[in-house]
């Protein structure tokens, strides 16, 4: 117990990055912006929002560009790859993988204007907290100059097979997409709610959107065992988006309990052994607050902001606590403690939060969620 108070953990004021501070200290001297930072001296659980405070004004200096690999001068596709992968992408293949989809609809009467800041916290995220590798994580973003990291449906289908090609026992791939989301006529009757759910790539008025059932298949039906998947979709009607076979329904109460989606039992819409869950805006029917520019909005980030803090906030959490912490977040307008400062205008300037929009879980197999801890 004596070693575990010799420091303290703290955050720098000015720049967000991670001190820690001598025993006693009063204030430290941040190494990267050299700003002097005061030293939380109450309990450290009385801290974990101020930490999340912290961690969340650390995001905007990534914010520059997300850290990856330089593209292919050629852009060329790999040879003999069998799904003709381009050379772009990163070749890497470590145990954490992670595809990172950001769309901005520049330009047309659907624009976003978060989606890319999203993008750029997860990276962060995945990066400082969990401890991905800038080499395994493939950003595609409007904005970007390599063809083939722009998110149209061809890239899009590229790259969720590069997420998932490989994987083997150990694995941990986490697949983020902020951007539109719809609901299609259900053609199969695989759908409780007679409806598809669909993700809307760059080009989808052109080329057509990508249905839950083609995700399903890509992303979630190639898991072996020991590999585990996590989605975070941030999109309208995003309840089922990867079409896994339970969701959980969760009162305010906290009372809880797994619904079986699968209708077609000769169909199955599991992994190949592995484990796949997916945190997703809003329910089936329900208009993310993150993406609402069908109606006329341009904010956007509300999911995404939820999830980051309620991860930071409770370290070690469970999933139901994880999933309890992130509704509150938003049916409280960002929480009590918003963000002080600058940060805090920025999320109040761009973030739209709704009491009607309710966060989802769901998953490839039933487990008790206040039981199960939160990994990536």
């Amino acid at each position: 117990m004596a070693s575990a108070r010799q420091t303290r953990a703290t955050w720098c004021s000015r720049c967000g990055a991670y001190l820690s501070a001598p025993p006693g200290a009063r204030s430290v001297r941040c190494a990267l912006c050299h700003a002097v930072t005061r030293v939380d001296r109450r309990p450290q659980h009385q801290g974990a929002v101020h930490q999340a405070v912290g961690f969340i004004k650390g995001l905007f200096n990534a914010f520059g560009s997300p850290s990856q690999p330089p593209p292919s001068s050629s852009g060329s596709m790999r040879v003999g790859d069998p799904y003709r992968l381009p050379t772009s992408y990163p070749r890497a293949r470590g145990k954490k993988r992670a595809l990172l989809v950001g769309i901005s609809y520049s330009y047309t009467k659907y624009e976003l204007k978060g989606t890319v800041n999203d993008v750029n916290c997860m990276t962060y995220l995945l990066r400082e907290r969990f401890g991905f590798p800038a080499d395994c994580i493939l950003v595609l973003t409007q904005e970007d100059k390599d063809p083939y990291r722009v998110p149209t449906k061809d890239n899009l289908r590229l790259a969720m097979r590069w997420l998932v090609e490989g994987c083997t026992s150990g694995d941990s791939l986490v697949f983020h997409f902020s951007g539109h989301g719809m609901q299609k006529l259900d053609n199969n009757g695989d759908e409780v709610d007679g409806y598809d759910e669909a993700i809307c790539p760059l080009d989808f008025e052109d080329r057509g959107v990508i249905l839950d059932d083609e995700i399903n298949e890509t992303i979630v039906r190639p898991l072996g065992p020991g590999v585990k998947l996590h989605a975070i979709v941030d999109t309208c009607h995003s309840g089922t988006i990867l079409d896994l076979p339970y969701l959980c329904r969760i009162s305010r109460t906290g009372y809880w309990q797994w619904e079986n989606h699968n209708r077609q039992p000769e169909t199955p819409k599991g992994t190949s052994g592995g484990l796949a869950i997916s945190f997703s805006g809003c329910g089936d029917s329900q208009t993310s607050a993150d993406t609402t520019a069908f109606a006329g909005s341009t904010s956007t980030g509300a999911m995404t902001y939820s999830f980051i803090k309620a991860v930071e906030s409770e370290p070690g959490t469970t999933y139901g606590r994880l999933l309890n912490a992130m509704r509150a977040t938003i049916r409280d307008n960002g929480g009590d403690s918003g963000i002080p400062g600058p940060i805090g205008s920025f999320f109040r300037r761009v973030i739209t939060f709704s009491c009607a929009q309710e966060p989802q879980l769901c998953a490839s197999e039933a487990f008790d969620i206040y039981r199960k801890p939160f990994l990536l």
